[in-house]
């Protein structure tokens, strides 16, 4: 299931983009009316409203988020497309499209394609922004390899001895420094750096359940 984050400004559309990603099997995991709130880590992509950003500080405001996340810019007309490309956003797509248009053009940027003025995955989307002088702390690295081991929020509080709030905390940074964007990504960074070792449990998770001898 895709799971979005809404940035938008006026209500009634806003109602009626819920009901078309509720029919679409969509799932709207936070709504935002300003893109300086706090996003929701579990988004795989954020829809933001031409009209929700602030005057002046646009393009900034969706490469920030474009860091953490696909970015699927609604917008009125044409004209600025390309810029908020340039800016980090994977697509962007009129308000006056259909639902259908809209929907496929969410499928397409949580598959890596980008949406444009040419139509919907006309080229590759480019690669998030990493800071490749950022490591993460060792006690990154521990939640991220416990989230990669499928542990939830609470049993990795639990298991580090910490709040869920300050799970949650490291969750975000950890996305912003690695530039993933659900929690896929953060399993497959977490192979692709050699934090998953085989499928022995580390010592502070239950072993395997015993089978029965015969």
């Amino acid at each position: 299931m895709i799971r979005t984050d809404l940035v938008i400004s006026s209500p009634i559309f806003l109602v009626g983009l819920v009901e078309v990603l509720n029919s679409a099997g969509i799932k709207v995991v936070a709504v935002r009316e300003s893109p300086d709130e706090e996003p929701s880590w579990l988004a795989d992509a954020a829809l933001i409203d031409i009209d929700a950003l602030t005057a002046g500080d646009g393009l900034s405001q969706i490469a920030t988020t474009a860091r953490t996340t696909a970015v699927l810019v609604l917008v009125n007309g044409t004209g600025n497309d390309r810029d908020y490309l340039a800016a980090g956003a994977s697509g962007v797509i009129s308000k006056r499209e259909s639902g259908a248009r809209i929907v496929e053009a969410i499928h397409a940027i949580t598959a890596g394609y980008c949406v444009g003025p040419d139509g919907v995955g006309e080229r590759p989307a480019v690669e998030r922004p990493q800071s490749p002088g950022q490591q993460l702390s060792e006690r990154e690295e521990q939640v991220l390899r416990r989230i990669s081991c499928g542990l939830t929020h609470s049993q990795i509080a639990t298991r580090l001895r910490i709040s869920p709030h300050t799970v949650d905390t490291y969750v975000k940074r950890i996305r912003a420094k690695l530039g993933v964007g659900n929690k896929a990504e953060l399993t497959r960074a977490a192979l692709l750096g050699g934090m998953v070792r085989g499928t022995n449990p580390g010592p502070d998770q239950p072993p395997a359940p015993m089978t029965p001898a015969a």
